[in-house]
């Protein structure tokens, strides 16, 4: 089973950033498509990023350009490092272990605690 813990989030203000880790543990992370989701308030959890285990990466059109998602096989991280953020990204983040074919993520079925990112002047 997979273990994995977010970095505490924050208020950033429009225009900010804001860098997002998680430590997964308790597999082996090489192996796993690595996914950040999120979810506001009254909407459905949404795909951010994903990293496959190559490195490529996919990302929302929403984020595209404003994000970057990364990982580090050695230390067992993913990082989502979030730019030029706006009110619409608030959010609770989370970071997935998830697998990836036909052209799509597949949410795997362990979860962070997810982290809260707020961004507002």
């Amino acid at each position: 089973q997979v273990q994995l813990v977010e970095s505490e989030g924050g208020l950033v203000q429009p225009g900010g950033s804001l860098r997002l880790s998680c430590a997964v543990s308790g597999s082996i992370f090489s192996t796993y498509v690595m996914g950040w989701l999120r979810q506001a308030p009254g909407k459905q959890r949404e795909l951010v990023a994903h990293i496959r285990t190559g490195g490529s990466t996919e990302y929302a059109d929403s984020v595209k350009g404003r994000f970057t998602i990364s990982r580090d096989n050695v230390k067992n991280m993913v990082y989502l490092q979030m730019n030029s953020l706006k009110p619409e990204d608030t959010a609770v983040y989370y970071c997935n272990a998830g697998s990836y074919y036909s052209g799509k993520y597949y949410p795997g079925g362990n979860w962070g605690q997810g982290t809260q990112v707020t961004v507002s002047s």
